[in-house]
């Protein structure tokens, strides 16, 4: 009889490769099988993970309940973060327990050294792979969080948004300082990469709206201006998206109450493609004499 391993890891690609990595570090044993070639008849472990794209997972589901897999009394979990568990119900209802962990990580493959400490996996289920899915985040030094009333299309939409909008950020920020400053474009993001690391660490240490920094947040228009016109000169085709990031900005540095609500208002003019006019407002509430003060949610939505 062949011995049990403590894992295996049913797919090869990114979040597969980078899984059965750290668990090996952990000094788990690991058995790693890529999606392309089935795996032996019975896979024999007391953890068996499906890291296969999210649009195979309920198919394999089928397949191996059909076809008898999964030994008895293992646990199977799916990496998929847009799904649920029940999309391996075909192997619940022959007696095996399920499970969902997704790391709330990004994963490019390649060489990538992933750090897990300290990142969150979503972790739901059948109690019994609750419990291999918090073992396997604990392992890896993460924190195993459960919320099984979470709509999975908009948390994988919230991971999506930091993960890839982050990246598409530094891409527009990039080209902008690329062309400005005659760097190429690796330079230019090896720039950029500390700052966005600065950024994270304010997040972590802060939150929000607390991390928001510059010229938004001090309502400074003068300065928006030129960002504005630096865009159109270097990015014009980034344009729209320096201005729709500055209108998110713009609610934050409103919750945060420090800027004038006339101060915010010339700011949005400038986001709107308003021009901005000297004109002498009425005074509002949270506003005395041009400087800011305690602005109530009334306030604050209108910005």
């Amino acid at each position: 009889m062949t011995a049990l391993v403590h894992v295996h890891i049913h797919g090869a690609g990114k979040v597969g490769r980078a899984l059965a990595a750290g668990l090996r570090r952990a000094g788990w044993k690991v058995r790693l099988s890529s999606h392309r070639r089935d795996p032996s008849p019975l896979i024999r472990s007391r953890m068996v993970v499906l890291a296969v794209r999210d649009s195979e997972l309920a198919e394999v589901a089928r397949r191996w309940a059909r076809d008898g897999r999964v030994a008895e009394g293992s646990v199977v979990l799916h990496t998929a973060g847009a799904r649920t568990w029940w999309d391996l119900d075909p192997l619940r209802r022959q007696g095996t327990s399920v499970g969902q962990m997704h790391p709330l990580l990004s994963f490019i493959g390649g060489r990538q050294q992933v750090c897990w400490s300290g990142a969150s996996m979503l972790v739901d289920g059948d109690a019994a792979a609750v419990a291999a899915g918090r073992e396997i985040a604990r392992a890896l030094g993460m924190r195993p969080r459960s919320m099984p009333e979470l709509d999975r299309a908009a948390y994988h939409a919230s991971a999506a948004l930091v993960a890839g909008g982050a990246a598409a950020l530094v891409w527009a920020a990039s080209t902008m300082l690329c062309r400005a400053a005659g760097v190429s474009r690796r330079e230019a993001e090896k720039m950029l990469a500390p700052l966005l690391l600065s950024v994270t660490d304010n997040v972590e240490r802060t939150g929000l709206p607390g991390a928001l920094s510059g010229p938004i947040r001090r309502a400074d228009a003068a300065t928006l201006g030129e960002h504005l016109k630096a865009a159109r000169r270097y990015a014009p085709q980034h344009e729209a998206l320096v201005r729709e990031v500055g209108r998110v900005q713009l609610g934050m540095a409103g919750e945060l109450g420090e800027a004038s609500v006339t101060a915010l208002g010339q700011v949005k003019r400038l986001l709107d493609g308003r021009t901005a006019q000297r004109t002498r407002s009425k005074e509002r509430p949270g506003v005395r004499d041009g400087k800011p003060g305690s602005l109530d949610r009334k306030d604050r939505s209108r910005l």
